[in-house]
């Protein structure tokens, strides 16, 4: 199913003469302005044989192959050149924080930089409550309050907020769970560098750029700096090739590759996706498979951007953007090849995600309730995955499934976006007439836990499948809705 080889040592350099395109492309470099593509052509200097073994150079214009991740730290610390392990001052392109970690991060901004310090830019910040928001805890409440005193304060561009929790649709500025919201709204882009005070900031890196989590602490210090110092990470790099079956999502995807390289493989690396079957995958696909890079440890996920990125973004950003690809000479720590043909429907079975099973095996294992949702799983893409199984089976299901969207588009997806082959039936429609639980306002619900009251909150000892969530007490991919259904 899949092989790991460490990677050969330096093929002989070869001497590459800018003649206009970016030094940090091994593909035509693409820029982006106003979300218009611009493709220029590349000559590279022919390479003479070497008469004996030497290491690179390190001076003058010869330089190695560098990787996709290896680029955009070069170009975000203004760096020709870098390996992995180097520590580099990387210039922050977006600081992204929410809710749970914005309060602690604007504490430590203020006492290190003054409690009348400015930001260092107002419109590189993003802000999204979407964890603890319809609840009624008090502290839940004040933290999102404390984010808006924040945002008024510094005037914050791009702050998402909510005041009616009643009624999220009386919210024009509330969009939900940030990891999906920052894609919806124009916030990721090739190239560039994106950090968040969230774990699965590396969904992102479906864009092919640097996205991943970081702390309130340093967090503070981006606030104050734009800057923050990064280690170079090595990348491992993943090939699967072959026609993806309709049976099968991204999640199961990660789900195999987390159970190869176990949940700690990836420690402080780099996971670039490649291959046939992944430039198949549309946008949301790609940002499940990026998402959970850090179930193995990853520093961060890239894909690399092409026809179905740019197509993505052209309404949803214009902001110039570079994209960059990893060179034919650049080193990765290791390679690990998957044929898709050869794989099964996947469930991570307790108690981590590298405790996979085929969901075969798992046919008969009762389960009290099913959660559907949260950065994973709560995308258009998966409740449409999961509407056609509730319509091929034409059955109620036996036991309460829950629906938390992801975000406000997503919610008016499932209302509004006719499921193929289902006579014009929406999502919400399907859902009812298997008896779901009405799909609930944009959050991360459950998913982390929260208040007593939120919303599908497991309150008590049960056996609970989260289907296509992150957080997995177990989680099933498409074919195992089928034992959802009497």
């Amino acid at each position: 199913m899949a092989s790991s080889a460490i990677a050969p040592g330096y093929t002989p350099c070869i001497n590459k003469k800018d003649v206009g395109l970016s030094a940090f492309s091994s593909q035509p470099s693409i820029s982006v302005q106003n979300a218009k593509k611009r493709v220029s052509r590349k000559i590279v200097a022919v390479m003479t044989p070497q008469q004996s073994e030497r290491s690179p150079a390190t001076t003058g214009s010869v330089k190695t192959g560098m990787t996709m991740t290896e680029k955009i730290f070069a170009r975000a610390s203004e760096k020709p050149q870098l390996s992995p392990g180097e520590n580099v001052w990387v210039n922050v392109d977006i600081l992204m924080t929410h809710d749970v970690c914005g309060p602690g991060t604007f504490g430590i901004f203020k006492r290190e930089f003054g409690q009348n310090a400015k930001v260092w830019d107002r419109e590189k910040i993003v802000i999204i409550p979407d964890h603890y928001i319809f609840t009624a805890d008090e502290r839940a409440n004040r933290n999102v309050d404390i984010c808006r005193d924040f945002s008024n304060e510094q005037n914050i561009k791009y702050f998402y907020d909510i005041k009616d929790l009643g009624n999220f649709k009386a919210n024009p500025d509330y969009k939900g769970v940030c990891h999906v919201a920052l894609a919806q709204e124009g916030h990721c882009r090739p190239g560039e560098v994106l950090l968040g005070t969230d774990s699965h900031t590396c969904t992102a890196g479906a864009f092919g750029q640097f996205a991943t989590g970081i702390g309130n602490t340093d967090a503070g210090f981006v606030l104050g700096t734009g800057k923050l110092l990064l280690k170079v990470p090595p990348t491992l790099r993943f090939v699967i090739d072959g026609e993806m079956p309709n049976y099968l999502l991204a999640k199961d995807l990660i789900l195999q590759i987390i159970g190869e390289i176990s949940v700690s493989g990836a420690t402080y690396k780099a996971m670039e996706f490649v291959g046939s079957t992944v430039e198949s995958l549309t946008m949301e696909e790609r940002m499940t498979l990026c998402n959970m890079v850090v179930e193995a440890g990853g520093k961060n996920g890239l894909v690399p951007a092409d026809s179905t990125t740019y197509k993505y973004l052209e309404d949803k950003t214009s902001v110039p953007y570079e994209a960059v690809y990893s060179d034919g000479q650049a080193r990765f720590l290791s390679e690990y090849r998957f044929d898709v043909s050869k794989m099964e429907p996947l469930v991570a079975k307790p108690h981590s995600p590298d405790n996979r099973a085929l969901a075969r095996e798992c046919k008969d294992v009762k389960i009290d309730r099913v959660y559907i949702g949260s950065c994973t799983g709560g995308k258009t893409e998966d409740f449409m995955a999961a509407a056609k199984v509730f319509l091929a089976s034409g059955k109620k299901v036996k036991v309460p499934t829950f629906l938390v969207p992801a975000t406000h588009k997503v919610w008016m997806d499932i209302y509004g976006l006719p499921v193929p082959e289902s006579g014009g039936k929406t999502c919400s429609q399907i859902f009812e007439e298997a008896g779901c639980d009405t799909p609930t306002s944009p959050s991360c619900g459950a998913c982390l836990g929260g208040p007593k009251d939120t919303y599908a909150r497991l309150n008590e000892p049960q056996a609970s499948y989260t289907i296509f969530c992150w957080n997995t007490v177990s989680n099933l991919s498409k074919e195992s809705l089928q034992n959802l259904v009497a």
